[in-house]
């Protein structure tokens, strides 16, 4: 009988050591726990950068200052760097000058070089008036501009800072340059043609010619670009507005690259929404039952009184202590009816 017992009570004592073991899963295994939502965070961290962020990161070449290579010119109204692309007709016929830029833009909206769409060319035509240019009629711009330029890009064309009279400091345009036109000339330039292997991938934002005068840097690359129609593809000099410029800007086409550059605060960290989860995640992730972070579906964090079953190791817990003594007493009872 007490040989019985005592087998009993062993073995009582593993179901309830398995129990207690059980029970304090939750807690015992909170490090591991931790390092399992870490590595999906991580995961869906990675996720978020594919998809919520840029596929090229910006280009970000400050303007050249006062004293420094490639610093030109400059004055109270306007600042001039050296361009390799700049060119003086001759013979001289007047002070008719200006630029034919193109800006290329990521997702987000920033100055890159193209080192994403490889091997395309853009081309704009630009006829018989700019054919002592020896970059023009047409002028072709390839991508990536740090494979085939010296300078990759020598404008800059958008944004202000107080600090400079034009620009915002930071080169963002590739630009051609031309000098000694008649002052009464007319420049013409044809819509652009953009291809390559990756041409699909470049939206034609528009065009931004400003005609006649300085280049005013207080624009938006996206938001003030027009249409070929609207900018009528040609500008005309007058004797007092012997300067113009045309910029086309081209941006990486979201819907073609696959990626959104919009929800990126673009500090390598993703942005993350009111609900906890990365922006940019797929809805499939999005529509999990248990979420990787370990969010509930309402959005709010649990902190361990909400379990699930992905969350607890199973163990035998309170039924298996229950069972235990059960059988205890049915032994017992059989014992001393025998």
């Amino acid at each position: 009988m007490h040989r019985g017992i005592a087998v009993l009570a062993f073995t009582l004592t593993g179901l309830v050591f398995i129990g207690v073991v059980g029970l304090a899963a939750p807690a015992g295994i909170g490090a591991d726990s931790a390092t399992i939502t870490a590595s999906a965070s991580t995961i869906e961290s990675d996720v978020s950068e594919a998809n919520g962020s840029v596929s090229e990161e910006a280009y970000v070449e400050p303007a050249p200052e006062e004293g420094e290579l490639y610093y030109e010119a400059g004055d109270d109204d306007w600042v001039s760097y050296i361009n390799p692309r700049d060119e003086y007709r001759s013979p001289y016929l007047g002070d008719g000058s200006g630029k034919i830029g193109v800006t290329l833009l990521n997702e987000a909206g920033e100055p890159i070089v193209g080192e994403s769409v490889p091997d395309t060319t853009v081309t704009i035509e630009t006829g018989e008036k700019l054919s002592w240019h020896s970059e023009a009629n047409p002028v072709t711009v390839q991508y990536p501009l740090t494979d085939h330029y010296d300078r990759p890009l020598d404008s800059d064309q958008f944004g202000t800072t107080d600090d400079l009279v034009q620009g915002d400091g930071y080169m963002d345009t590739h630009s051609i340059e031309m000098h000694g036109l008649e002052e009464n000339a007319t420049i013409e330039y044809g819509e652009v043609q953009i291809e390559g292997e990756h041409a699909d991938k470049i939206d034609v934002v528009g065009y931004i010619e400003q005609p006649n005068e300085a280049w005013d840097t207080d624009v938006d690359a996206i938001e003030d670009a027009e249409s070929y129609e609207e900018v009528g593809g040609e500008w005309t000099y007058t004797p007092d507005g012997s300067h113009g410029q045309v910029v086309v800007v081209l941006q990486l086409d979201s819907d073609e690259t696959g990626v959104d550059g919009e929800e990126n605060d673009h500090s390598g960290t993703p942005v993350v929404s009111e609900t906890g989860s990365a922006e940019g995640s797929s809805d499939d992730g999005d529509e999990s039952d248990d979420s990787a972070d370990g969010e509930s579906d309402d959005g709010e964090s649990d902190d361990g009184d909400n379990t699930d079953d992905a969350d607890v190791i199973p163990g035998f817990g309170v039924p298996a202590v229950i069972v235990a003594l059960a059988l205890v007493a049915l032994a017992l009872t059989r014992r001393q009816s025998g």
